[in-house]
């Protein structure tokens, strides 16, 4: 299914947010999530069936000095 991340078409396998963010990469990183601009919390990504053409956003913490 082809999707949008953080404005970059993807083409993924996975259906489910969750699995989707292991797909990516993003197994080890702390991260927000959003869904067509609507909050998707940690817990809720298992369920949370994507489709295609969905907008995923997907942000992580900075650090700066």
């Amino acid at each position: 299914m082809r999707i949008d991340v953080n404005g970059e078409a993807r083409e993924v396998a996975a259906g489910q947010l969750e699995s989707v963010l292991a797909e990516l990469g993003y197994t080890d990183v702390a991260v927000a999530t959003a869904v067509n601009g609507d909050f998707v919390a940690a817990g809720d990504r298992a369920t949370c069936q994507l489709r295609d053409g969905d907008r995923v956003e997907v942000l992580a913490p900075m650090q700066g000095g």
